[in-house]
């Protein structure tokens, strides 16, 4: 055989034998690193199942970082006070009931403030309604309670003793007042309507008129 021949085919051989080792050690590295990310995670897969079954894996840190600090600083839907007033529907019609944000109620003591001995205070009550319709309002003595006290002492009230039904329903046009007006007698009242009922004591008292939630301002006055 020619001796360039042997040399070539020598050659051929040695190098198919150093690929062929080549090829088997990567093959042994790409098992063995196989085998280890197998081992390594299979384990802690089947820990983590145990300790939380119900606990979904996150693929990307930066997304359960996010969720985590959403969760965190996410407020709960506020539910309403219920203290807070719920607001009423006004008359859409002329003759329905006033709503109590469309009406101005106020009291007006008499011009003097300091009554002698044997005089009657008086007081003038006014009620305006400035909603956009006439609208309707009872004004009994129940439902519009003039009140006098003295201190902590409730002295007298136009809801004791009253006869009857004890409404009154007024029709309200927009910007007219209705206007009451009213003298005390000077004797307590108490809802036991007793027959004798008896004379307020000198000193100061405070009058105001209620309707509903409505309020008027305090009027103060002395007696001699």
């Amino acid at each position: 055989m020619d001796p360039d021949t042997m040399r070539e085919d020598g050659g051929d051989v040695y190098w198919r034998r150093r690929m062929s080792v080549l090829v088997a050690v990567l093959v042994v590295v790409a098992v063995v690193a196989w085998a280890c990310s197998s081992g390594g995670s299979g384990p802690e897969r089947k820990s983590s199942a145990q300790s939380s079954p119900s606990a979904t894996p996150t693929t990307d840190p930066l997304l359960a970082g996010l969720r985590t600090l959403a969760m965190g600083t996410a407020s709960p839907t506020p539910t309403p006070s219920p203290s807070t007033p719920t607001p009423v529907a006004r008359p859409k019609r002329p003759g329905e009931p006033c709503a109590e944000e469309d009406l101005v109620l106020s009291l007006q003591a008499g011009k003097d403030k300091i009554y002698a001995a044997g005089a009657q205070p008086a007081f003038v009550v006014t009620l305006v309604n400035t909603g956009p319709v006439m609208c309707t309002a009872d004004v009994g003595p129940r439902a519009m309670e003039i009140r006098i006290t003295s201190g902590a002492d409730r002295i007298w009230s136009t809801a004791d003793c009253v006869s009857g039904p004890g409404t009154d329903i007024k029709q309200l046009q927009r910007g007219v007042p209705y206007v009451r007006t009213l003298s005390w007698d000077r004797r307590r009242s108490s809802s036991n309507c007793r027959s004798t009922p008896a004379a307020a004591l000198p000193g100061t008292y405070v009058a105001t008129v209620r309707l509903g939630k409505l309020r008027s301002t305090k009027g103060v006055f002395h007696l001699r």
